[in-house]
């Protein structure tokens, strides 16, 4: 088998050229990988030429080429972020110590299942979403669920490498299982159970990529502060890409709410389905569904995995080195939402078990300023509605309330109760047989479905009416 052309094929910043044990070890991987791409990446269009953005350094000009590429023709490069001249262990047991370059012996199974855990979720969104170009409401939006595709590719080869380089038979073995788990497979799912469910159409989509992404944000903003570099470094420049994905999200929904106010506005009705958009109440109930399912990616509200993982100095919080406090917090305690009886109650707890909720607090607050922007859309058609995020008790699998059933407004309910409202709050087969009625392909440049209003502007300076996606 012919050698990869790392210069060409591979870019990267990490000299694999003069490493030829791991040159072999990503030679005898990238072809696994680019056959898991051919089965599980976006289904029809492996043959159009897309206008997409490749990384191909990580300094201001190189790190976002655009140009047409085919997607299995596109450089899945492997990057890290400059590395920080004297950086020390910033939290934990080993705070003010220099970083690690090499894996530290204890902690090395440790290490490698949050690489793993991390790096599972990447193919499995792709996975997830393989099917939804055949019903893009636009060129413009098929071109931007292509960039996230070829994203969590890259994203996937970041934790590859660093299991490759860094943990030798164990490391090799863990990548092949990255290709061979398959999101909602029943015999070998994805780890993460959010990672298991379908997606089945735009706006459930959309909603993805502005709450599920957005956890991807902050687990990677935590491992950012690892006092192992290569995991830190290579985090922190996934998080340059994981930017536009939330953004995709967020306008994403921003622009479905526009088109549903000016129906509503025109035609003076709530109910704009008969005019082929989505009423805000469904929008709210899927709201509930990806926030909550969201949440539970956190994990427990108390757990000892996260006291761990920061006490090793592992995994940090979100902008860790922004807290005001001595970033070991032994004696420290954190506020922390539990059930009491038939309440949910406040109480402190030791801060170190409590880090989950720490940053499920950072990424709520952060899920509410985009909320709070969809509802200033709202109020800007003088429509007398408003989006909210339900509880965070509300239909939650994991944690202190997985066993319960909480109202959106986060009472306690009885199973009837529950029963009685679940059609309120959460998706139903209704919704689901509606929304996918509405996934109607449309790829005349410039044009745009029914139930979502065009971008304010395009990519890259292009116009909207961009040829983003070729005939084949």
């Amino acid at each position: 088998m012919a050698g990869i052309d790392y210069l060409e094929r591979i870019p990267n910043n990490v000299d694999l050229a003069s490493n030829r044990r791991l040159q072999r070890a990503l030679e005898e991987w990238q072809p696994r990988f680019l056959e898991w791409w051919r089965d599980m990446g976006p289904e029809g269009f492996q043959a159009r030429d897309v206008y997409l953005r490749t990384a191909i350094s990580v300094d201001a000009k190189g790190w976002a080429q655009f140009g047409y590429v085919k997607m299995p023709e596109y450089r899945w490069g492997i990057f890290l972020a400059e590395p920080e001249t004297g950086r020390t262990i910033p939290f934990g047991d080993h705070k003010g110590r220099p970083v690690w370059q090499e894996v530290p012996g204890e902690y090395r199974g440790t290490l490698r299942r949050l690489i793993v855990t991390q790096g599972d979720t990447e193919p499995a969104s792709v996975e997830q979403q393989r099917h939804l170009g055949r019903t893009c409401p636009s060129l413009y939006d098929l071109r931007n669920i292509f960039q996230v595709n070829v994203e969590e590719g890259r994203h996937l080869w970041a934790m590859v490498y660093l299991l490759q380089a860094y943990f030798g038979r164990d490391g090799r073995e863990e990548a092949e299982g990255l290709l061979q788990r398959r999101s909602g497979d029943r015999d070998k799912p994805r780890i993460l159970s959010a990672f298991n469910e379908r997606t089945p159409h735009w706006l459930s989509y959309l909603m993805f990529t502005f709450f599920t992404d957005r956890d991807g944000k902050y687990q990677l903003a935590c491992l950012a502060e690892s006092g192992f570099d290569p995991l830190s470094r290579t985090c922190r420049f996934m998080l340059t890409e994981e930017a536009h994905h939330l953004f995709i999200g967020e306008t994403g929904v921003s622009r479905v709410v526009q088109c549903t106010c000016e129906l509503m506005r025109e035609h003076k009705t709530d109910d704009v389905r008969k005019y082929g958009a989505i009423d805000l109440a469904t929008m709210q109930r899927y709201l509930n569904f990806h926030y909550s399912v969201s949440l539970d990616l956190f994990g427990s509200e108390v757990s000892t995995n996260a006291a761990n993982f920061y006490t090793m100095s592992l995994k940090g919080r979100f902008e860790e080195t922004k807290k005001d406090d001595d970033h070991q917090l032994k004696n420290a305690t954190y506020r922390v939402a539990m059930l009491q009886g038939e309440r949910i109650v406040e109480k402190d707890e030791p801060a170190l078990p409590s880090l989950n909720e720490r940053v499920r607090d950072d990424y709520i607050a952060d899920c509410q300023r985009g909320v709070d922007r969809w509802n200033r859309i709202i109020r800007e058609h003088g429509i007398d509605v408003e989006l909210r995020l339900p509880h965070r008790a509300f239909h939650r699998a994991i944690g202190a309330f997985s066993e319960v059933r909480v109202s959106p407004d986060g009472r306690v309910l009885s199973q009837a109760e529950w029963d009685a409202g679940k059609s309120r709050w959460l998706p139903t087969d209704e919704d689901e047989a509606f929304i996918e009625s509405l996934m109607k392909p449309v790829i005349e440049p410039g044009k745009f479905a029914s139930w979502i209003a065009p971008p304010a502007r395009g990519i890259n300076g292009r116009p909207v009416d961009f040829d983003y996606v070729r005939p084949a």
